[in-house]
């Protein structure tokens, strides 16, 4: 991996660590200004989970190489 792509990853994964943090608050927020209503939280939690599994745990990067027919 080039210093260059390491650093854009670096950069995104801070990007990516930032937004987290920002809804996390926005989940404590809305919880307790709103005593906790489900469907804001739950909309929070899809999007965090989304951004997780998008860039820390690369999925569509596993995906991609499933259905080229390459193995591990």
């Amino acid at each position: 991996m080039s210093e260059k792509s390491k650093s854009s990853a670096m950069r995104t994964g801070v990007v990516v660590l930032v937004v987290l943090a920002v809804l996390t608050v926005a989940e404590f927020v809305v919880g307790t200004v709103t005593n906790g209503s489900l469907v804001p939280l739950a909309i929070i939690a899809l999007i965090k989970a989304a951004l997780i599994i998008q860039y820390f745990m690369h999925a569509p990067r596993v995906l991609r190489s499933d259905q080229e027919g390459g193995g591990h």
